[in-house]
């Protein structure tokens, strides 16, 4: 089991570090326009959807490496004070219950979705936006499945911390 844990953690852990990058990069894109709005009172329309397409990009396909380092939302009243094998009670009914089927019906859905963008070559509706907006729109579907594997090493650990609490 530990070595399942170990390769899909290392695919978040891979995928995260090289998707920080994008944070860079909008931080570039976004000064761009900042001083081209101030300085010049101009923009252009594909500067601004990039922002959105990195912005998309970075929080959708960096959600699993967020979830593997416990740094996303958590309604923590309770959970804090609990015990490990508690929470790993918690953890794991949370995951089976409600994350594993979430993450299932996001990724069915939003595939079918790029895929029928895809099928059409979508762009952008505004005239001098970006081409292939299903790109964007397969990074839902990517960033779901980062997260459903980042949710099945977290069962494993509930199901190995529940295990040798027993023993």
């Amino acid at each position: 089991m530990k070595k399942i844990i170990d390769f899909l953690e290392l695919i978040n852990e891979k995928t995260g570090k090289l998707v920080s990058w994008t944070s860079i990069l909008l931080i570039i894109v976004i000064s761009i326009d900042v001083i081209m709005r101030y300085l010049f009172q101009f923009t252009y329309i594909w500067i601004v959807e990039i922002e959105v397409y990195l912005f998309g990009i970075l929080f959708l396909l960096a959600a699993g490496y967020t979830f593997k380092h416990d740094k996303h939302v958590r309604v923590d009243v309770f959970y804090t004070k609990l015990s490990k094998k508690r929470k790993a009670i918690i953890d794991l009914i949370g995951g089976l219950l409600f994350l594993l089927p979430w993450c299932y019906i996001i990724i069915s859905s939003s595939w079918k979705y790029a895929y029928s963008s895809f099928l059409i070559k979508e762009s952008s509706a505004q005239p001098g936006g970006l081409p292939a907006l299903y790109l964007l729109k397969f990074c839902i579907a990517i960033g779901f499945v980062l997260l459903l594997l980042q949710a099945l090493v977290s069962i494993l650990k509930s199901i190995n911390t529940i295990i040798n609490d027993l023993k």
